[in-house]
C-alpha cells in the first residue's frame, strides 16, 4: 500500500473572503509504517484527515492510494475518531459488524471476523454489551475493532485518545502500538500531543498553523519495548523538548 499526498492545498470560501487552510502538504505512507502529523489548532490537521478519508476534496494537489485518486470514502481506509462514534443502540459486536454488513459480506464471515477482532482488542467478553455499559477506553477499542474488521489498507487515527484521561490514554497508546506491530498495517495519526506522536510513530511531521504546512520532519528510532521507561529516557525527553520548542516558535505572537 502506498498513500501519496502530493502538494495538497485546501481553501474554504471564494474570492477575497476565502481562507487558505492547508498549503502544499506532501508526504508518503507505506504498508508497515506509522506516521504522525502534529500541530496546534489552526494547522488544518482534521481538514487534512477528511481529505485523505475522501470526505472532502483538495483545492489543489492530489491524494492517491496505490496510484488511484481518492475521491470518496472507501473500505481501503479505516477511520477512528476522537469521539467513539459508536451506535448507542447496537451492542459492541453489532457495532463491529456494521461496516462489514454495508460491504455486503456473508453473514458467516461477518460473525467470524467480529468475534476475531473483539478478541484481538481484548473485548470478547463484552460482545453483547451496549456502548453505555463500556468505559471510554473500551468504547475506543470497539471503534478500532470496527475499523480493522473492514480490512482496510491504512488506519486513519484522528486524535483517537484525546477524550480519555491520562492513565487510560497511556494504556491505549501501548495497546495501539502492539496492535499495529502485529497487523503490519499502515497507520496515520493526527494529534496535538507531541509525546503521543513520538511514542507511536516512525516518522513525525510538524505542522505550522494558518495555513497548515509541514515545516519539519523527524524520523523516530526508539526502542518501544517498554513505553513507561521510554517516556522518561533522556534521549526521548530531549527530542520532545526540541520539537516542543519548534512548535512554540510557530505560535503567533500575542500582545500583553
Amino acid at each position: 500500500m502506498h498513500l501519496q499526498v502530493d502538494s495538497v492545498s485546501k481553501r474554504f470560501g471564494h474570492g477575497s473572503s476565502s481562507k487558505l487552510v492547508l498549503d502544499r502538504i506532501s508526504f508518503d505512507l507505506h504498508s508497515g509504517e506509522f506516521v504522525a502529523l502534529v500541530g496546534s489548532s489552526g494547522s488544518g490537521k482534521s481538514t487534512l484527515m477528511r481529505l485523505i478519508a475522501g470526505l472532502d476534496q483538495p483545492s489543489a494537489g492530489s491524494i492517491r492510494i496505490d496510484g488511484q485518486p481518492v475521491r470518496r470514502p472507501g473500505p481501503d481506509r479505516g477511520m477512528v475518531f476522537q469521539k467513539y462514534s459508536l451506535y448507542p443502540w447496537l451492542t459492541a459486536a453489532q457495532n463491529v459488524a456494521f461496516g462489514m454488513a454495508l460491504q455486503g459480506r456473508p453473514r458467516a464471515e461477518i460473525r467470524e471476523r467480529t468475534a476475531f477482532f473483539l478478541e484481538v482488542v481484548g473485548l470478547a467478553d463484552a460482545a453483547r454489551r451496549l456502548p453505555r455499559e463500556l468505559s471510554g477506553g473500551m468504547q475506543q477499542r470497539v471503534a478500532i475493532a470496527r475499523a480493522l474488521a473492514a480490512d482496510p489498507r491504512v488506519l486513519l487515527l484522528d486524535e483517537p485518545f484525546g477524550a480519555l484521561d491520562i492513565q487510560i490514554r497511556e494504556t491505549m497508546q501501548e495497546f495501539l502500538h502492539r496492535l499495529w506491530s502485529q497487523t503490519g498495517l499502515a497507520a496515520l495519526l493526527i494529534t496535538h500531543d507531541l509525546e503521543e506522536a513520538l511514542l507511536l510513530a516512525d516518522r513525525v511531521h510538524i505542522l505550522a498553523p494558518s495555513p497548515g504546512r509541514i515545516v519539519r520532519t523527524v524520523t523516530v528510532d526508539h526502542d518501544r519495548g517498554a513505553m513507561g521507561q521510554l517516556r522518561v529516557s533522556p534521549a526521548f525527553l530531549a527530542l520532545r523538548e526540541e520539537l516542543a520548542c519548534c512548535l512554540r516558535s510557530l505560535e503567533p505572537a500575542t500582545g500583553r
